[in-house]
């Protein structure tokens, strides 16, 4: 396929999710949050908040609102995130505003549970895709890039404002409700921007790495990638010729590795960290899957360019 034609069609793809995402977060408002007038975070729960105080047209507010946001985004991100986001924005708000069923149900818990399950899972599928519905998030970069505080702080100061806001105007009640609607979009959003499948990372620095690697790549299937240590400083001093062997492995399969390890170096030091997402390698389709282990020669490293380690072996 030429890459033109290839680009395209990622485009495509991309806006067709973005689209797919506007959709479902216009459920979630529309037949969900705006009926029973419950609030989400960030711009979209301030337009709905207006809504609820002053009668005023929701989309109207989430066009108004998300201006000054999508001007920082001009100077902190892509033109083409800024692009998709206008796109999403208007979208969001054109399908609010044409959007006419009545509320699928007014038992407070499930307006919460559905609404913030699709609202988020909206959000999810356009951030995924390179753009955003909702105004906030470019707000904590931005002070973020000017102040040095997390983006996840500035959000969350954003929204305790919102929700105290909400409290004093509206009821403590619908306060409440909103906290755990934001806090389920909040969740789903995560799972669908890291995907649900749980990767761990996993470093291994051991002596038997020779015999390691045989276990890991035979017993788990997994695709290894390994690199010399020169010096290591443990109790027993300086350590030459370790291989440090790292792979990336499903959750499930974490205990298992762990066995494996176990049966070949009690004491070897491992490291284990969450991976949000993983492309390419042999990761979905293990090895054992598909052809028995190969072995393959490792060049020499020189050991004036070999890498320093200062984790306690032994």
């Amino acid at each position: 396929m030429k890459p033109k034609l290839r680009n395209v069609l990622r485009r495509i793809n991309e806006y067709f999710q973005i689209a797919l995402g506007v959709l479902l977060a216009s459920l979630g408002l529309k037949g969900f949050l705006l009926p029973n007038h419950f609030l989400d975070g960030g711009v979209t729960g301030m337009a709905l908040l207006g809504h609820t105080i002053f009668d005023i047209n929701p989309s109207l507010l989430l066009i108004i609102l998300s201006v000054p946001f999508l001007l920082l985004g001009f100077f902190l991100l892509s033109r083409a995130m800024v692009i998709k986001s206008i796109f999403s924005i208007l979208a969001l708000a054109f399908v609010i505003q044409i959007e006419s069923f009545p509320a699928f149900t007014d038992e407070k818990l499930l307006v919460a549970i559905f609404g913030g399950l699709l609202v988020g899972a909206g959000i999810g599928l356009t951030m995924r895709n390179g753009a955003v519905l909702d105004g906030s998030e470019i707000l904590g970069l931005y002070v973020n890039e000017r102040i040095g505080i997390s983006v996840g702080k500035i959000i969350l100061a954003f929204n305790v404002a919102l929700f105290s806001l909400t409290a004093l105007t509206v009821s403590l009640e619908v306060a409440l409700y909103s906290i755990l609607t934001y806090a389920i979009a909040a969740k789903v959003t995560d799972f669908v921007i890291e995907g649900f499948e749980d990767f761990i990372g996993v470093m291994i620095v051991s002596k038997q790495h020779e015999e390691l690697q045989e276990n890991l790549v035979n017993g788990l299937g997994v695709g290894l990638t390994t690199f010399r240590s020169g010096v290591g400083y443990g109790r027993n001093g300086a350590t030459y010729g370790v291989d440090v062997l790292q792979t990336v492995v499903n959750r499930i399969d974490i205990r298992k590795l762990q066995r494996l390890v176990e049966q070949a170096d009690p004491e070897a030091f491992i490291v284990e960290y969450k991976v949000n997402q993983v492309r390419g390698g042999v990761l979905r389709n293990y090895l054992h899957q598909r052809k028995p282990y190969l072995q393959v020669q490792q060049p020499e490293v020189p050991p004036l360019r070999a890498v320093r380690s200062f984790y306690s072996l032994f």
